[in-house]
């Protein structure tokens, strides 16, 4: 091993304290948790140099991402950022008031509503994603294009592997 990091040191004294068991795991897992606590840090900088938060930057980006109208359903933005019913209309209502977003009636179903992202809505969700690709591309730097290539591969069969 060229280099040792904090999880090399952690491990080590592990299995000085713990020989019987097998630390692998978190050389996997303890590194990815800190490299999800410095991603999180680097994001939540992202969006508030954009003026959002990161609830805000999840609708208003699943907004962004359906496409021109940049339109969604309640529904549809719920199964998207996987919260409760009642936490996404908070959210809707809030962002309404942000002018970030507004609610139309859905012209296929009188009933229901529909979310739209405004053009105010639309520039800061534009300026966040591109601030936010600069960003992790600099966190990311240190590896090639096939080493980023091969962990995604790596990282979406163990996300697979939760879905089963």
């Amino acid at each position: 091993m060229s280099e040792a990091d904090e999880v090399d040191r952690i491990v080590e004294a592990w299995n000085v304290q713990r020989p019987d068991l097998d630390f692998a795991p978190l050389e996997v897992l303890s590194r990815m948790d800190r490299l999800t606590r410095l991603l999180d840090r680097a994001r939540r900088e992202v969006f508030r140099r954009s003026e959002l938060e990161s609830w805000e930057w999840d609708v208003l980006s699943a907004l962004r991402r359906s496409g021109d109208p940049f339109q969604l359903s309640p529904k549809q933005l719920l199964q998207q950022t996987l919260v409760s019913s009642g936490t996404m209309t908070n959210r809707i209502d809030r962002l309404v008031a942000r002018r970030l977003v507004r609610r139309e009636a859905d012209p296929g179903d009188g009933r229901s509503i529909l979310v739209t992202l405004t053009e105010d809505g639309r520039t800061r969700v534009d300026a966040a994603i591109t601030r936010l690709v600069d960003v992790e591309a600099d966190l990311l730097q240190a590896l090639s294009r096939s080493d980023r290539d091969r962990m995604a591969a790596l990282l979406r069969k163990l996300s697979l592997s939760f879905d089963a």
